[in-house]
C-alpha cells in the first residue's frame, strides 16, 4: 500500500484483507484465533509488528500473541498491563474514526505506565507523514453489545509513513471482524470448557451411582430406597440381597410392600415418626415366616435432582442379639434367678402401677386366713363384719385388722390405734390430695361377696417345714423344691395372675377380678398343689403352705397391701399346730 492513490493498489489490499479475514475463521482455539489475528496485521495490512492485549477475567490485558518480531514476542508475550493504564492510553490519544494513535510528542507521558510495548530501533524521517519509533496506534476490539474484548497494537508500517484513510479504513474493518472471530472462539472455548466439565461430572455421576450401586447391593447390612410423597408413600423401591436374606423374602416380593406393612403393629407409630422427620429408631419387622426380628433403622431422606422427587434411604441393621442381649438383662433385673419368678421389686413395681394416692370410693380393706375361728370385730370392724382394711386409725382410712375364715363365718378384728368412723370404713378422704388420674381404673376392695364385689387379691404364701429340708437335705435340695412350688403356684393361677417370690420360702400371687369366696377358693387349691410329694435325687419331701389374703386399694401403698397380706398369712399359720402345717 504504497502509493494509496493507486486503485490498483487498493484492490490489492482488499484481496490481502479479504485473505486475511477468511483466516479467521479457520482457527480450531482461542489460542489460535488470537495469533491469526496478529499475523493477519502483518501479512495483510502492511505493519511489520503486532500485538493481541486480551481483557482478562480480572479486568487487567495480558499480552496474548505477537506477530513479526521474535524480539518483540520474546519480550512482551504473557505480560500483562493494568487496565487503567489501557484506558488512559485510549482516552488521551487522536481518533482516527475507531482508532487511537498517540504520536510521540505525547507518548513520553506513557513510558513508565506498566504497559508492555516493544520499539524497535528505526531511522526517523523528516517528512511530515514519517512514522516515528515511539509512534503508537492502538485498535479496540469490541464485542456486538460494546463489551472491550482487548486492543490489537501495530507498528512499523512497511511504507513508513502513518497509515492513510485506506490503511485506516482497512485496520478498522479488520479489527472489527476480528473482534467477532474472538468473541466466537471464546464463545466456543467457553462451550468447549462446559462440555469437559459436564463430561467430568457426567463421569463422575457414573462412578459415584456405581459406588452407590456397589455399596447398596453388597452392604453386610439392610439397605432400602422407599418412595416419598404421592399415592405410593413408603413403597419400597430398591431393596439389596441382605434385606431379602434378613427377612427371608425375594426381591420381587419386597417391592410389593412398605416397611408399614412389615412393622409389628405395637411398633407403627414409632415408624412413622422415624419416617417423617428421619434420624434412626429400634424396631421389629416381620419374617416371611410370620416371626419378627429386632432392627435398627436409620433413614435419610435424598433427593433425585435439585428439584425431582424425594425418596428415603434406609439402612436396616440386624440388633436380634442384642436386643435378645438387653431383654434378658431386664429379665435378670426383674425376675428371681432361681425360679424365673418375677422378683420382690417386679412384684411391687406392677402392684405399685395398680394403685394411686386417691381412692374410688372409702377403702375398705378385706382380708382372710385359712382355717381362722370366727371373732367379733374391734375397732374399725363392726361386730361380726367380716372385713376390715387392716389399718383402722381413725383417720377416715378404715377400720380394724380382719381376715376372712374358710366357711367365711366372720372377722377377726385387729387393734388399730384408734376407733373407725364406720363399720369396716372411713370417710375415704384422699392422702396427699391431688387430681386422680382420668384414665386410671382404681383398685377397689370388696365390701361383700355379691356378683360385682370384685377385687385385686394379694395372696402372701409361706412356705411350712421347708427350713428342716433345707438343713437336713442341703441347698440344692432347696433349690429344687422352690423351683417345684413355683411351677404348681403358676400352674394354678389364671394367664394374667402374677406369681412372684419375695426371696426365701416366700411367694405372693396378684389375682384381679376376684371376690372374697374366689380369693378363698384359689387359696385353697394353692395350697392343696402344693401339699403333694416333691421327688428329688430319689427321694420324696413334702412341705405345706400358709397363705394370707390382703386386698389391693388406691389410697395405699404397694408396701401397706404386701404388709397387711403378711400379717394375715401369720395369723393364719399361729392358728394350726406345726404338725397340720407340715401335712398342709
Amino acid at each position: 500500500m504504497e502509493t494509496e492513490s493507486e486503485p490498483y493498489v487498493r484492490l490489492a489490499s482488499l484481496r490481502q484483507l479479504h485473505r486475511v479475514v477468511a483466516q479467521l475463521n479457520t482457527a480450531r482455539s482461542l489460542a489460535d484465533t488470537l495469533q491469526t489475528v496478529a499475523d493477519g496485521v502483518v501479512e495483510g495490512l502492511g505493519f511489520e509488528i503486532a500485538a493481541v492485549n486480551l481483557v482478562r477475567a480480572d479486568g487487567d490485558l495480558v499480552v496474548a500473541a505477537v506477530a513479526g518480531s521474535a524480539a518483540a514476542e520474546s519480550m512482551m508475550a504473557g505480560r500483562v498491563g493494568p487496565r487503567a493504564s489501557w484506558e488512559r492510553r485510549l482516552a488521551m490519544g487522536e481518533q482516527w474514526g475507531a482508532l487511537c494513535f498517540i504520536p510521540y510528542t505525547e507518548g513520553w507521558v506513557l513510558d513508565d505506565d506498566e504497559v508492555p510495548e516493544w520499539h524497535a530501533p528505526s531511522p526517523v524521517r523528516d517528512t511530515p507523514d514519517a512514522w516515528h519509533p515511539m509512534d503508537r496506534l492502538f485498535a479496540p476490539l469490541h464485542a456486538s453489545d460494546g463489551e472491550l474484548l482487548g486492543v490489537l497494537s501495530v507498528d512499523r508500517p512497511r511504507n513508513g509513513r502513518r497509515p492513510g484513510a485506506w490503511g485506516c479504513e482497512a485496520l478498522q474493518m479488520y479489527a472489527s471482524q476480528a473482534a467477532i472471530a474472538i468473541s466466537n472462539a471464546r464463545l466456543r472455548s467457553n462451550m468447549q470448557r462446559a462440555l469437559v466439565r459436564l463430561e467430568r461430572e457426567q463421569q463422575a455421576l457414573r462412578a459415584s451411582e456405581e459406588s452407590f450401586r456397589q455399596a447398596f447391593e453388597y452392604a453386610p447390612s439392610g439397605m432400602a430406597v422407599a418412595e416419598m410423597g404421592g399415592d405410593q408413600q413408603g413403597r419400597l423401591l430398591r431393596i439389596n440381597d441382605a434385606l431379602c436374606r434378613l427377612l427371608g423374602r425375594p426381591a420381587a416380593a419386597m417391592r410389593r410392600y412398605s416397611f408399614s406393612d412389615l412393622v409389628h403393629p405395637e411398633d407403627i407409630r414409632t415408624l412413622l415418626r422415624t419416617s417423617a422427620e428421619g434420624g434412626r429408631a429400634e424396631l421389629r419387622l416381620q419374617r416371611r415366616d410370620g416371626s419378627y426380628v429386632w432392627v435398627s433403622l436409620r433413614n435419610s431422606v435424598v433427593a433425585d435432582t435439585a428439584d425431582g422427587p424425594r425418596y428415603l434411604l434406609t439402612h436396616v441393621e440386624d440388633i436380634e442379639e442384642r436386643k435378645r442381649h438387653e431383654l434378658q438383662l431386664a429379665h435378670r433385673a426383674s425376675h428371681d434367678s432361681l425360679t424365673g419368678l418375677p422378683n420382690s421389686a417386679e412384684l411391687r413395681a406392677r402392684l405399685a402401677g395398680r394403685l394411686c394416692s386417691m381412692p374410688g370410693r372409702p377403702v375398705a380393706q378385706a382380708g382372710g386366713v385359712l382355717d381362722a375361728a370366727p371373732a367379733a370385730g374391734h375397732a374399725g370392724g363392726g361386730p361380726g363384719h367380716p372385713y376390715g382394711n387392716g389399718y383402722g386409725n381413725g383417720n377416715g382410712y378404715g377400720g380394724g385388722d380382719g381376715f376372712w375364715d374358710l366357711e367365711g363365718l366372720g372377722g377377726i378384728s385387729g387393734a388399730g390405734p384408734g376407733p373407725g368412723t364406720a363399720p369396716g370404713g372411713g370417710a375415704g378422704a384422699v392422702p396427699g390430695g391431688g387430681i386422680p388420674d382420668p384414665h386410671h381404673v382404681h383398685a377397689v376392695p370388696p365390701k361383700g361377696d355379691g356378683p360385682g364385689e370384685k377385687g385385686l387379691a394379694v395372696l402372701f404364701c409361706d412356705l411350712d417345714g421347708f427350713k428342716s429340708i433345707n438343713d437336713r437335705y442341703g441347698h440344692n435340695c432347696g433349690d429344687a423344691v422352690l423351683i417345684a412350688v413355683a411351677r404348681r403356684l403358676e400352674a394354678g393361677v389364671r394367664d394374667d395372675d402374677t406369681v412372684a417370690r419375695l426371696g426365701g420360702d416366700e411367694f405372693v400371687v396378684l389375682a384381679d377380678g376376684l371376690g372374697p369366696a374366689e380369693a378363698q377358693d384359689l387359696a385353697v387349691r394353692l395350697r392343696n398343689a402344693i401339699i403333694p410329694p416333691i421327688q428329688v435325687d430319689g427321694r420324696s419331701v413334702r412341705v405345706g403352705a400358709s397363705f394370707g389374703i390382703g386386698w389391693a386399694g388406691c389410697g395405699m401403698t404397694a408396701e401397706e397391701v404386701l404388709q397387711s397380706a403378711d400379717q394375715r398369712m401369720y395369723v393364719e399359720k399361729r392358728s394350726r399346730s406345726k404338725g397340720q402345717r407340715r401335712a398342709g
